[in-house]
């Protein structure tokens, strides 16, 4: 079935939901982090999520939702981003950010551009493909950092615990429902 605008507005506002929370959670992070080295990573990540918000919440606009809207996921893929928020060890946080939540984030943003049509949905697809570069050149700049640091200590086995949880979640959009007699 083809998706509905509002199903598209809700998918981007959900979408960015997210990464207003994972730009919130690097900037908590940052001044609880000990090595300066990934302060910097996490405060140049910020700055990198805070621009796919941007991106995506003027996309809603265009999609007939609030400027800016973001709609929480449900509730077990929340649950998955506040266990990764909650995290206090940096070797953790690295490993469960990088190798966890923004590969799952992009297999969102990938099934998204699957569904969607390419002419149709032109600026979602712009916008997310441009996300996708971004969320790339994060993980290289992480793989940087493991190689600048070689004695941060492995947040693997967290790093999975929060790969289970957010891939546990197959449909993360808590879509509204259409009031009665509504067109979509």
């Amino acid at each position: 079935m083809t998706p509905t605008i509002r199903d598209k507005a809700d998918t981007i506002g959900t979408l960015r939901f997210i990464s207003v929370h994972l730009m919130e959670t690097l900037a908590r992070w940052v001044p609880s982090t000990p090595e300066m080295e990934v302060k910097v990573l996490f405060g140049r990540h910020v700055w990198d999520l805070a621009q796919h918000a941007d991106a995506l919440g003027k996309r809603t606009a265009e999609l007939r939702a609030a400027m800016h809207y973001s709609l929480r996921p449900v509730e077990p893929y929340m649950a998955a981003l506040d266990t990764l928020a909650a995290e206090t060890r940096t070797a953790e946080r690295v490993d469960a950010f990088y190798d966890a939540m923004l590969p799952e984030l992009e297999l969102r943003y990938r099934a998204y551009l699957n569904d969607a049509d390419a002419l149709l949905d032109d600026p979602s697809v712009r916008i997310i493909e441009r996300i996708l570069l971004d969320l790339a050149r994060m993980r290289g700049e992480r793989q940087a950092l493991r190689e600048q640091l070689p004695g941060l200590a492995s947040g693997a086995a967290f790093a999975g615990r929060v790969a289970h949880l957010v891939g546990a979640v197959p449909d993360y959009v808590a879509f509204r429902p259409v009031p009665a007699g509504a067109a979509s």
